[in-house]
């Protein structure tokens, strides 16, 4: 086993992405991680909930050893073991994001020596994380072209502050992730959307979101927005919220969402997920500022160059690039073409021994 590396969890970005990518990282390469300073630059440091589960989620699945692991802990040690096929639960008993525990499991699931089931249970559509609809129409298409497959069904919607909501994602592992090169933006096909009310919130709601987002994006064809209520059995609690995301001519699929707030009213959320998304547009950036970061740690382990072109680079993406030069040893470079940076990063061509040749 290779010596325990030291991860400084307040630099850069200085939240629970550090742990996520350090922690998946370690898993998939076989090397002991000690993150210090856990979320050193949030209001509350230290391990909440939803950062708990996610870490013993993954020591679950690598029989990892674990020290430190407790809600407030600022320091984690994470011995990792093989990664195994299963099924496996995590249940962050808030309003966790889902969508968060499937980011630190997802790379690790495509590295095991077998199918795997995640079955995952928090908040569906929670406050600073991106909603599962969003990994499950825009991550996963993104991820398609790295050769990673995932498919991803909604049982039951959790919503703040209550959460319960219930998501499984079934993975089957590859031998090796593919380069991606995503650079051709092609022309706009259609944009897509769900606007959805759930709990004693009335649909009016939901058509105020619609209407805010089709007069940002009203100088684009085809947009299409499906706006409903869930049901009580779906979700009982009360949330209204959107997503949106676009497809183009040469495969590339960017989104935006936004959660309504009290005291905002729904047309101005609406607004608000469209206004990122329209900027991504305008830009002619193949990836949306919230999937830069997430496409971060499959560019360091495929094989050969990949590159994606994208608006301004993140405070995020930086973090995460960072992470996957100091563990993985991946080479990124940014490089400025007008309003847009390609980000670029020669991967490791990790093999999964665990998978025979084809």
């Amino acid at each position: 086993m290779a010596q325990c590396l030291d991860i400084d969890g307040s630099i850069l970005e200085g939240g629970g992405q550090i742990l996520r990518i350090s922690i998946s990282l370690s898993a998939i390469l076989g090397i002991p991680v000690r993150v210090m300073n856990i979320r050193a630059k949030r209001s509350k440091p230290g391990l909440a909930a939803q950062h708990l589960k996610g870490i013993q989620l993954v020591a679950d699945m690598c029989q990892a050893k674990l020290k430190g692991a407790s809600i407030g802990s600022t320091e984690i040690e994470f011995t990792p073991g093989k990664i195994r096929g299963g099924h496996y639960v995590a249940d962050t008993q808030t309003a966790g994001s889902i969508s968060l525990l499937l980011q630190v499991a997802l790379p690790c699931a495509l590295m095991a020596d077998g199918p795997v089931t995640l079955d995952l249970k928090g908040g569906t559509n929670a406050d600073m994380a991106p909603q599962i609809d969003y990994m499950d129409k825009v991550l996963r298409p993104v991820l398609q072209k790295f050769n990673a497959n995932f498919s991803l069904k909604i049982h039951r919607r959790g919503y703040f502050p209550r959460g319960g909501g219930h998501v499984t994602v079934d993975v089957t592992p590859v031998r090796q992730l593919q380069s991606a090169l995503i650079m051709e933006r092609g022309d706009l096909l259609s944009v897509k959307g769900l606007s959805f009310v759930a709990g004693t919130l009335p649909i009016k709601l939901a058509y105020q979101m619609a209407d805010g987002a089709r007069q940002e994006l009203g100088q684009f064809p085809n947009v299409n927005i499906n706006c409903y209520k869930e049901d009580r059995h779906m979700a009982p609690d009360n949330c209204s919220g959107i997503v949106l995301w676009c497809e183009t001519s040469s495969g590339c699929v960017l989104g935006g969402d936004a959660l309504g707030r009290r005291g905002t009213d729904a047309h101005t959320a609406g607004a608000q997920a469209a206004g990122a998304l329209r900027a991504a547009l305008l830009s002619r950036a193949c990836i949306d500022a919230h999937m830069q970061d997430q496409v971060i740690i499959y560019m360091a382990l495929a094989e050969g160059r990949s590159a994606i072109n994208t608006g301004e680079v993140t405070l995020h993406t930086k973090t995460a690039m960072h992470i996957a030069e100091l563990i993985a040893k991946s080479k990124f470079t940014i490089q400025p073409e007008g309003d847009l940076n390609i980000i670029e990063c020669t991967g490791l061509g990790l093999i999964n021994k665990n998978i025979p040749t084809e």
